[in-house]
């Protein structure tokens, strides 16, 4: 169907009646209110779009939009969410998941998605804590950080989302932050428009239980010399003047450098495009934590077969080869038995 067709919305059209119910202060409302902004802009219909979560404060997104949607199981949204994407390949389906719901009882369920390439669109809100339960370390929590289950602070190593979902061979992977709408609205919109799994990390501030847990980078005070922007085919330069920019050595190793030392010419081009993911993994890898300086943006975007239409060829090929298929003869043939 054209977008010609499809009927002019406001950001009114996208919310729905309930009551939105987070901690005031949280960061989960400036992500809601840049998706329903934005939703207008896609060119899609509310009853073709669907948002899945699972279990924790970002889980509630669902009730908030005025689309289809579902608030499912813990660590589950990614397998329930195939299961739609697959069967009906005309929807538009959002998966909404927290950094403890996605990573630790849902870890083989997101990189499985990730790795299959079902077109979803997977937000990880990544507040770096546990928030429902009031307070528990999480799979990003990181070393030392002191919580109700971590009183003497937590020896876990912290993963890294965005190394996670690119060793997982990811075809498109982005970060963003809940401080800056612009840039959440455009790395979702390109997330959208990806033929197939999408994975974006999204810095999110937990003002109960982690407040201020990301403000070294993404404060307006210090996100010019914090924050390293990725564009496909630019330098990789940040700074207020652009005077710091990023190498790579000739081991591969990514490096930080003051553009004048080294000159314009050796400072590093993005390119998100890359089949090989080694550079993106690279500059997963180029902070150790959120008190460096961070890529922001998309670390890749490549093209690949898309699982649900690979699935309907793998069909339609043996309708063809064999005609419509027998469910009850299936049932009764081979290895069935009966017990009894």
């Amino acid at each position: 169907m054209s977008t010609t067709q499809i009927p002019l919305t406001t950001r009114k059209d996208w919310s729905s009646d309930q009551e939105v119910r987070w901690c005031p202060g949280c960061g989960d409302y400036s992500i809601l209110a840049a998706i329903q902004m934005m939703m207008p802009d896609l060119g899609v219909r509310r009853e073709k779009t669907v948002f899945v979560s699972g279990i924790g404060c970002a889980s509630r997104f669902p009730y908030y939009m005025n689309t289809y949607g579902m608030h499912s199981i813990h660590g589950r949204a990614p397998s329930i969410a195939t299961g739609l994407a697959v069967t009906r390949p005309d929807l538009d389906v959002w998966v909404i998941c927290g950094d403890g719901d996605a990573l630790s009882i849902g870890g083989n369920h997101f990189i499985h998605a990730l790795r299959r390439n079902v077109r979803l669109n997977i937000l990880v809100f990544n507040n770096q804590i546990y928030g429902l339960t009031k307070g528990q370390y999480s799979p990003t929590s990181e070393t030392g950080k002191v919580t109700k289950s971590t009183p003497f602070g937590s020896i876990d190593h912290p993963f890294n989302p965005i190394s996670l979902a690119i060793g997982a061979e990811a075809s498109f992977v982005a970060r963003t932050h809940d401080m800056d709408r612009a840039h959440m609205q455009e790395t979702f919109t390109a997330a959208h428009a990806h033929n197939g799994a999408s994975f974006v990390e999204v810095y999110q501030n937990c003002n109960v239980f982690n407040d201020g847990a990301f403000e070294q980078i993404t404060s307006k005070a210090n996100r010019s010399s914090m924050l390293i922007p990725l564009h496909h085919g630019e330098p990789i330069r940040f700074g207020e003047e652009l005077e710091r920019g990023v190498v790579q050595r000739t081991d591969g190793h990514l490096e930080i450098v003051d553009v004048a030392a080294v000159g314009e010419d050796a400072i590093l081009r993005h390119d998100a495009h890359a089949e090989d993911p080694g550079l993106a993994f690279a500059l997963s890898r180029l902070s150790s934590s959120v008190q460096e300086p961070t890529p922001i943006g998309v670390f890749r975007s490549v093209e690949r077969a898309e699982y649900g239409q690979k699935l309907q060829a793998q069909v339609d090929d043996a309708i063809e080869a064999k005609g419509e298929g027998d469910l009850a003869a299936l049932f009764r043939s081979a290895t069935s038995w009966t017990v009894g």
